[in-house]
């Protein structure tokens, strides 16, 4: 099989090693795909968590104020505000920081902006690879037209 950055004529594939291609692309393609919804899935969580971060900075929020504190998307405990200029923040990979609220946004403004890096790189990759899977369906279809004593004999 080719390498990442070899090209293979397609003319000289049979139908059965074009449909295989067209296989490993299909399958390529949805792996992409999927990692495309969590990126901006991740990128949505980032989002949240700055509008959260940026909305505490309000003179609203005072020290030992009755809060909610989310445990899960749907479950919430009640809490008291310990610090109203400083906030924890999750970092990755169960790690936590506290940091103050500035601080804290422009973490998460960098988090939303390298998730978006990534996701404008991953569609471009998504639409070369869409672009692959056809052309390969052409030169199938063409090859099937054909007949299918061409399409076995090359």
């Amino acid at each position: 099989m080719a390498s990442a950055n070899e090209t293979v004529n397609l003319d000289t594939l049979s139908a059965q090693q074009l449909a295989q291609v067209k296989k490993q692309l299909d399958e390529e393609l949805e792996h992409l795909t999927s990692s495309f919804t969590q990126l901006h899935a991740a990128q949505s969580k980032f989002r949240e968590c700055l509008r959260c971060v940026q909305g505490g900075k309000s003179s609203a929020l005072q020290q030992d104020k009755p809060i909610l504190v989310p445990l899960t998307s749907s479950l919430y405990v009640r809490g008291n505000l310990a610090s109203a200029s400083h906030v924890v923040v999750d970092i990755g990979t169960g790690f936590y920081v506290e940091k103050e609220i500035r601080s804290a946004a422009d973490f998460y403004e960098n988090k939303v902006g390298e998730v978006g890096g990534s996701i404008k790189e991953l569609e471009a990759i998504v639409q070369a690879k869409t672009n692959n899977v056809r052309v390969v369906e052409e030169v199938l279809r063409q090859k099937m037209a054909a007949g299918p004593q061409q399409a076995s004999s090359s």
